[in-house]
């Protein structure tokens, strides 16, 4: 079993910048991959991040190429996602989510979900 607690969201104007964080539980947090997802009102969850079991590679959806970077430190059990040049769009609820086997994009593929964090962007 693995526990998984967001935090860091909150309310930032556009062009700003957050660092969200997933803690886990357990001792085995380097057995799983992790993603990020996010869910926007009235719309479907989607994936916007993966990272490998080691780090070593990483996936991003389109639309946050190049703004978001994905990252974990298995020392700490945690996985970290740093948003930058936020707008508005990214207003969403962030989970993190874990999969005991390589990363995907298909959120019913993972295993174990946090409670999510709140992202608002204000133009």
């Amino acid at each position: 079993q693995v526990q998984l607690v967001e935090s860091g969201g909150g309310l930032v104007q556009a062009g700003g910048s957050l660092r969200l964080s997933c803690a886990a539980s357990g001792r085995t947090f380097s057995s799983y991959a992790m993603a990020w997802f996010r869910q926007a009102p009235g719309k479907e969850r989607e994936f916007v991040s993966g990272i490998s079991r080691s780090g070593g590679f990483t996936s991003y959806a389109d639309s946050v190429k190049g703004r978001f970077t994905i990252s974990r430190d298995n020392a700490k059990n945690t996985v970290y996602l740093h948003m930058n040049i936020l707008n508005p769009e990214d207003t969403a609820v962030y989970y993190c989510a874990a999969r005991g086997s390589y990363y995907t994009i298909n959120e019913y593929d993972y295993d174990y979900w946090g409670q999510g964090t709140q992202v608002t962007v204000s133009s």
